[in-house]
Order: C-alpha cells, then sequence, then structure tokens
C-alpha cells in the first residue's frame, strides 16, 4: 500500500480530476517553433533507435516496454523532434530536464532518470555548439522521450505493478495514454512544473510524505551516522552513558530533542529532557515507550538517515499504486502500523483504533481494497480446514469432548449440525478428510467475538471483534491468521452503519449482545483498503517509522534495484 502505505494512509479533501487542472495549466496561446526537422537519414536513424527499444546513451538502455509509445509519438510527429527547436532544446525540454534532475525530491532517482548525463547532451546543441549534428540532436531527443515517458508513468501509477507482489490494487484504469499526454499537454506547455504536480497522488497523506523526505534528504547530508556506542544490558534514566553528547545531537536533529531543551553538549549522565525525547523517538518508531534504552532502541537509533529515506522512497512507490479517488470515505487498515482509520465525507478521521493483523511469515495479511457489504452481529466462525488441522485435530483425538466444552459444532456442507457433543473417531475422520467442518457456535468466547465486517475478496479476510483483548495493549500487533481484529468493534459498526437508519450504539450494544445472528446490510457499500506503508506522516507533521514485518519493503527495493524495466 499502499498503501502502501499509510499506503495509508491518511486522505484528504475531495479531488479534482487531474484532466482539469491540466486544462488551466495549458498551453500558451503563443506560437512556437516547429519541431526540428531531420533528414532521410536524421529520420532513419531515430526509427532504427525506436525499432531496437535500446539506446545506449540512457542509464538504462533497455525501453522494451515503452517502444510501441515511443513509435506512436514520434508517429503523430511524422519523425521530426519535438523536444528540439532550431537545433536547440526546447524551452519546454529545459524544463522537463530540470524537472528529472530533481527526481529525488519527488521520492524517485535522479540518476534513473539520466540525471548527470543532460547536461553533456544539451552541450552537444545549439547555442553551445556552433553547429551540432543530427544525430545527436535524434539521441537528445528520443533519450528525453523515453525519460519523461518513465518519469510520467512512474510518478503516478508507480514503478512496478504491485500485482508482480499478489497485492489486489489495479492500476490500469489510472494509466495515462503517455503520447498523447506528452503531445496534448506537456510538449508545448507553458508550464510543465504544473502539469507534472498534477501527475502525481492527489493525497495529503502522500504531500506529507514527500515533504518529510525532503527533509530527511537534507538531515542524511548533515549527520555523519557513526553509531551510538554498544552497551551490555540497558541505558536507564540516571545512567552513566558515553554515548549521551552523540545522542543529543541526534536527537535533536530529528526533532525529538527540542531545540531549547536544556541538556549540556557535553553530559554524559541520561537523564532530564533527553529521556523524555528517547520517549518520543520510541512512540515515533512503533516502541513501547518506556524511555530505557535497550537493544532495539539503540539498533533504531543507529539505522541510518540514508536507510530512513529508503523507507520513504519505498512507502511513495506503494502510494502511487492506490485509486485516484473515492465516491465514498474509505476505511484504510495499514498493516505495519496496527492500525485502522475511517474517514468521513470530507476525508477527515472520523475514527480510529488499534488493530491486530496476520503472523509474519505463516499467515501474514494480503494487501488489497474491497468494498464492505455487511455486518454480521453475533457470527458463527466456521474454522478454516487449515486452521482445525494445524490447532484442533490433535486435541479432539486426546479429548473426544473437547469441542463441546469450548463451544463447537461438527457441521455438514449444508451448515447442518452432525454432533455438538463427543467426536467418535469415523467423524474426527471425516473432518480431516474436509468432508466435515468446525463451526464455533456464537457468544463472548467466540473468536470472531460479537461482530464480524465483511467486504467480498478473493483472500477470505474480514475485520472482527475477538475475546483477545490482551493483543491490544502490545506495541507489536501480528497473532491472527490473517483476517483483522478490531480494538474497537462497536464504535466500527456504528460508523459503517451511519446510512442505516436506527443504527446507534445502543441499537449496536444490543445486537452485539443479543440472542440472535444477525446480518444488516449497508446502505452503501464502504471502500475498504488495507495497505503496507512502514512510513506515516500524521498531520501534525510527525514521522513514524515501523518495521518491515512482512518483507514487502525487503522484496520491492529488491526489484526496484534491477532497473528498467520493471515488472507490469
Amino acid at each position: 500500500m499502499l498503501p502502501l502505505v499509510t499506503i495509508a494512509l491518511l486522505w484528504g479533501h475531495d479531488i479534482s480530476s487531474a484532466g482539469e487542472a491540466r486544462t488551466q495549466a495549458a498551453t500558451s496561446a503563443q506560437s512556437v517553433p516547429a519541431p526540428q526537422q531531420l533528414s532521410p537519414e536524421g529520420q532513419a536513424s531515430l526509427r532504427a533507435i525506436i525499432q531496437a527499444r535500446n539506446l545506449s546513451d540512457l542509464r538504462w538502455p533497455d525501453f522494451n516496454d515503452y517502444g510501441q509509445l515511443m513509435t506512436e509519438f514520434y508517429q503523430s510527429y511524422e519523425y521530426s523532434l519535438p523536444w528540439v527547436r532550431g537545433m536547440e532544446p526546447s524551452a519546454q525540454a529545459q524544463q522537463v530536464i530540470a524537472i528529472l534532475k530533481n527526481a529525488d525530491q519527488e521520492g524517485l532517482s535522479a540518476e534513473d532518470c539520466d540525471g548527470p548525463r543532460w547536461g553533456d547532451r544539451v552541450a552537444k546543441l545549439k547555442p553551445t555548439a556552433p553547429q551540432p549534428s543530427e544525430a545527436d540532436a535524434v539521441r537528445f531527443d528520443a533519450a528525453l522521450t523515453v525519460c519523461v515517458m518513465r518519469y510520467v508513468s512512474d510518478l503516478h501509477i508507480g514503478k512496478v505493478n504491485p500485482k508482480h507482489f499478489g497485492f489486489g490494487f489495479d492500476i490500469e484504469a489510472k494509466k495515462y495514454d503517455l503520447p498523447g499526454f506528452l503531445k496534448k499537454d506537456v510538449v508545448d506547455a507553458s508550464d510543465v512544473a504544473g502539469i507534472m504536480a498534477q501527475v502525481e497522488p492527489p493525497y495529503p497523506g502522500y504531500r506529507r510524505t514527500i515533504k518529510a523526505l525532503q527533509t530527511y534528504l537534507e538531515l542524511a547530508k548533515e549527520y555523519d551516522g557513526e553509531p551510538l556506542p554498544a552497551v551490555k544490558g540497558t541505558i536507564a534514566p540516571g545512567d552513566s552513558y558515553p554515548g549521551v553528547p552523540r545522542l543529543i545531537r541526534f536527537l535533536r536533529l530529528v526533532g525529538d530533542l527540542p531545540a531549547d531543551a536544556n541538556v549540556p553538549e557535553d553530559e554524559t549522565i541520561y537523564q532530564g529532557p533527553l529521556v523524555d525525547a528517547v520517549k518520543s523517538f520510541q512512540s515515533r518508531h512503533g516502541r513501547d515507550s518506556d524511555g530505557r534504552i535497550g537493544a532495539q532502541t539503540l539498533a533504531d537509533l543507529n539505522v541510518p538517515l540514508r536507510q530512513r529515506v529508503r523507507q520513504m522512497q519505498l512507502t511513495l512507490e506503494r502510494w502511487r499504486w492506490m485509486p485516484d479517488a473515492y465516491q465514498k470515505a474509505p476505511i484504510v487498515v495499514n498493516i505495519p502500523e496496527f492500525r485502522l482509520r475511517a474517514y468521513d465525507e470530507k476525508f477527515k478521521i472520523a475514527l480510529t483504533m488499534n488493530v491486530v493483523v496476520g503472523k509474519a511469515y505463516d499467515h501474514s495479511t494480503p494487501v488489497f481494497e474491497e468494498k464492505m457489504a455487511y455486518v454480521v452481529f453475533r457470527p458463527y466462525w466456521n474454522v478454516p480446514h487449515s486452521i482445525a488441522k494445524a490447532e484442533y485435530f490433535s486435541r479432539i483425538a486426546r479429548d473426544p469432548d473437547y469441542l463441546s466444552k469450548k463451544g463447537f459444532d461438527v457441521v455438514n456442507s449444508r451448515q447442518e449440525v452432525v454432533t455438538s457433543g463427543t467426536v467418535t473417531s469415523d467423524v474426527l475422520e471425516q473432518l480431516r478428510a474436509g468432508e466435515l467442518f468446525l463451526r464455533q457456535t456464537p457468544g463472548p468466547k467466540n473468536s470472531l467475538g460479537q461482530v464480524k465486517f465483511i467486504f467480498p475478496n478473493d483472500y477470505s479476510v474480514y475485520m472482527h471483534d475477538t475475546p483477545a483483548q490482551e493483543f491490544f495493549s502490545k506495541s507489536r500487533r501480528d497473532f491472527s491468521h490473517g483476517c483483522i481484529r478490531l480494538g474497537k468493534p462497536a464504535d466500527l459498526a456504528v460508523w459503517v452503519l451511519r446510512d442505516n437508519p436506527g443504527w446507534n450504539m445502543d441499537r449496536v450494544r444490543a445486537a452485539m449482545n443479543g440472542g440472535a445472528t444477525q446480518q444488516v446490510n449497508l446502505a452503501h457499500r464502504i471502500p475498504v483498503l488495507i495497505v503496507y506503508g512502514t512510513v506515516i506522516v500524521t498531520e501534525d507533521g510527525t514521522v513514524h517509522f515501523y518495521d518491515d514485518i512482512y518483507g514487502h519493503d525487503a522484496s520491492l527495493e529488491e526489484v526496484l534495484d534491477k532497473g528498467y524495466p520493471y515488472p507490469g
């Protein structure tokens, strides 16, 4: 996520279409020079580059994934050079090059956009070169087209298709007609930067992450990154620690220690405002904020800032997978943060709560989007065969009355009860074979609690209440089999049923504690996004970092490091 990220992660205002904004920043009415015409030899050279789908001048020469788009673009210009006018770069080309050189500030890579190479290319054309060659102009124009197509696509929908990672986000509907977009909106635009600003995701949370990235890029240059001294055991308030001066400098730099805090720079006792600063740092990194510097906190403090920059870049990539807008306010669960946020019709946070997500390594919660359709009060729990096999069959074998003690039925495929009491060896064999099934009856001890929220999906994942309340007090909360356990299920039920007449908190509580199972269809389906962002920037600008619990950051980074062309 989405989105990861963050995604999501944090929504804001309603969003106007990029097309409307581009119209406002439309091309200048003033006449502009015609694209550079080529000789037959020059056209042949340009065609050869496009047909080869490879240009050795580029940092990433293989542009096979953009080959057809390049053909369409240059066919529309009858194989002239739209970025070259009078054998010199057009004003728009110069603006595009400035944007490509600044790609790092947008969470992309100036190196990937050939940032260091544009100076030499421009120098081969007028006015620097008195007699530029047509061959240099052709290679310049082709390189710029490839790079700007990549940049626009990367900024709008991300570099890698999320389906490559098995994520349930569809970016196809978001894709631009790149040849048409460049010709209509960029090549002759009076304000290329204004056009490009409309390409980015329109969410306030995305913009906050961009701003934080730009800050951390500067901080990474300022801080040398020398690690804090290792210690045995834990540093508690009042202890002497030789790393205190460096700790003071670092926490001031990242904002946890206020600039006006009265802490002597040559201090070696860990105390006072510095303890509060460590608590702030721990909270921002998803830890218990006890102010004690143990192995985990020391490891967090020693993460290089350039690595934090990389985390932001990966989260921004997932932001770009998000749909452009929603007709209804969404519910967003950010897996690494273990947090749910529900948004109102003005895209302001209406409800937030802690959640428990799937266990890392074997029961991870999937990343996808769907729409919530209904709520079930007093639900049964139909135990998946994989869970029954791993956790229940051996218990039944040891104690044939185990199910009756725990409130389970054995049912057939029609949900008809076969037994609620002693399980015979024959019934157990049918359970093992998948011919019969386990079902937990409604009640306070039911694993789904008193209410579940259904958004039909291919992963059989839903949100639900839980009797296991002890997990919500932990800082790391990946304990489920993949579904999402809610810290405030009644509050979410009131919120999702707000358009269903009469469903206030009293009625929700009565339904949860009643005697019958009850399904309530929502008056309007609500978008649900399950996203994955290890960096969240809240409305006050505070930057939070979370562990890559499922390894999705590592997988994305591995793909990105291979360079173009990317999967998807």
